[in-house]
């Protein structure tokens, strides 16, 4: 059985690696059009930044061992045509035209074909993009490219273009080698993947660490002398640059796959089944030039990830040697570290799950991620979204200096057994005062949940009574936090009365208004809800992550 791969970074190796695992009489041939193989894209801006010290690093094997053409024919048994590019697909006869880098055109033989051509780097054609020291990040010559110019020029003003992924994790890079760096996203928010009350607490973050954030701004044009770039022009002004990186983004490589007229599905990837099948039985296409499945709409969707390209690499091959397997689909898993932040995300988020025509039950939860007698403990932000009508959680957004993973991936898990909320609370997790608080924040976060589609809470966003006030409407925002507490921050115009005087001086509030009630997180605002309503308060609201979820201004 003769098995042409085209793609030779992360699904095409996971590919061709498992058949010939599986199948002694495979003939495999990879056919990459760079040089380097089987490396972690995703490690490329820790290599930037210095973590990574050495490029070798993202292309070894646990124990050292660099997986090039040699190491897949010694190893592997696999042969790897790098330099090599695939320029069309002559289906009827099974054949792959290349042409390798010295202009040599060849054919290649196949029984089976594998397309991995991941994605390509998005370039808007904005004037003056073409001058020089404006960068992406696609592969390891880009990231030795940034390099050299970081370490021949130093306190360099760095524009990054793009707030999604890659954008904020170059940020961090460039900011620990001394780069002066400007954010520019042209959507409301940087990190889309997450909403936007929890995009801004990174925001806040990453101002704090000095890198400056302009969201909502539009990039007209790149200008400079002697072809080099020297600002960057926006509509909202002009950012001095000595060096830009394009991140706005990524598309599925599928131009070979159409020229040859297999289906291209609505989210311009490959379609392909649950086996990885395209829509000819003998081609198969794997990892981020090949279509998703959200595993909880059902519909297409296109998330561009390593873990994914490898999982699926290796149903692809499965299904070639006829061993049972199938890929359900994704969830839309991912994280990021941003500074001492960890930002993640899984499932629908709320726009997406309103969109999608669920009745969406949002809880924030922020707390600790220990116990906070640990002094390692650390603030954890988490929100959660979830379907009154089934009682299903939809999704989980995570961030903060607290341990984000472990919440995300329990979700996952979670989400892919379609648990209810009600199942997901009793989970019985570990527990030990080092690692997280009796009742977990997921868990607590849940229990919010209940209470809420159960009646016993109704819950009113931050950014919502911050509408509430900008619209004028006539309600009392109650603090029902310490005094102490008070004296380090508070909100202009909330009525202070500390939950332990809330029974004695409710007289004090007017019945006939409504009266969102918070704290610090919004668990004694909780309380203080019962107490207002179990005395005839008939209007009574929690604001959802109290003082530390509030988006607006704090008097200090």
């Amino acid at each position: 059985m003769k098995v042409v791969v085209i793609g030779g970074v992360a699904a095409g190796p996971k590919t061709a690696s498992r058949i010939r695992r599986l199948c002694d009489n495979a003939d495999v041939t990879v056919v990459e059009k760079g040089e380097f193989l089987s490396y972690a894209g995703c490690g490329l801006p820790y290599y930037i930044s210095g973590m990574v010290e050495d490029q070798k690093e993202l292309m070894a094997t646990p124990v050292g061992t660099v997986r090039d053409s040699v190491f897949f024919r010694n190893v592997k048994d696999v042969h790897v045509m790098n330099h090599t590019e695939a320029t069309a697909i002559d289906r009827d006869n099974k054949k792959v035209a290349i042409r390798t880098e010295g202009g040599e055109a060849q054919e290649l033989d196949y029984d089976k074909l594998v397309l991995a051509t991941g994605a390509e780097s998005f370039i808007p054609p904005i004037p003056g993009v073409e001058l020089q020291n404006i960068f992406n990040l696609k592969d390891i010559h880009d990231a030795d490219a940034i390099k050299d110019k970081l370490a021949k020029h130093k306190a360099l003003n760095a524009v990054i273009v793009g707030g999604g992924l890659i954008g904020v994790e170059v940020a961090e890079a460039f900011q620990e080698m001394g780069c002066r760096i400007t954010l520019v996203e042209y959507l409301p928010n940087i990190l889309p993947m997450m909403d936007p009350e929890m995009s801004t607490l990174v925001e806040e973050h990453f101002e704090s660490h000095g890198v400056r954030i302009k969201t909502g701004t539009k990039v007209t044009e790149f200008s400079g002398k002697d072809g080099l770039v020297e600002k960057v022009v926006t509509d909202q002004g002009e950012i001095p640059a000595d060096i830009v990186i394009m991140a706005v983004g990524v598309r599925p490589a599928t131009k070979l796959a159409a020229e040859s007229g297999l289906e291209i599905g609505p989210t311009r990837a490959i379609a392909v089944d649950d086996r990885m099948q395209t829509s000819d039985p003998d081609i198969f296409a794997a990892g981020d030039c090949a279509e998703k499945t959200h595993l909880i709409t059902g519909k297409p969707c296109y998330v561009p990830l390593g873990s994914t390209a490898n999982k699926e690499g290796r149903v692809a091959a499965n299904s070639i040697c006829d061993i049972d397997d199938s890929f359900p689909g994704v969830l839309g898993s991912a994280i990021c570290k941003i500074f001492n932040f960890s930002v993640g995300r899984t499932g629908l988020g709320e726009k997406e799950a309103r969109d999608a025509g669920y009745d969406v039950v949002i809880a924030h939860a922020p707390a600790p991620d220990k116990p906070h007698f640990i002094p390692s403990a650390k603030p954890l932000f988490l929100k959660l979204i979830a379907d009154r009508k089934t009682r299903k959680l939809l999704g989980v957004q995570a961030t903060g200096p607290g341990v984000v993973d472990r919440r995300i991936d329990i979700a996952a898990v979670a989400l892919t057994a379609g648990m209810s909320v009600d199942q997901m609370a009793q989970l019985d997790l570990s527990y030990a005062p080092p690692f997280s608080p009796a009742m977990d924040n997921i868990l607590a976060a849940l229990n919010i949940l209940r209470n809420k589609m159960d009646g016993h809470m109704e819950g009113v966003t931050p950014a919502e009574v911050v509408e509430m006030h900008e619209k004028g409407d006539d309600f009392t925002l109650l603090d029902v936090r310490t005094p102490g507490e008070l004296e380090q921050m508070r909100i202009e115009g909330a009525t202070h009365i500390p939950l332990g005087a809330v029974r004695k001086r409710m007289g004090e509030l007017d019945k006939s208004k409504p009266v969102v009630a918070f704290c610090k997180i919004s668990l004694r605002g909780y309380e203080a809800a019962l107490i207002l309503k179990q005395d005839g308060f008939t209007d009574v609201k929690v604001m959802d992550g109290g003082v530390l979820m509030w988006p607006g201004e704090l008097v200090r």
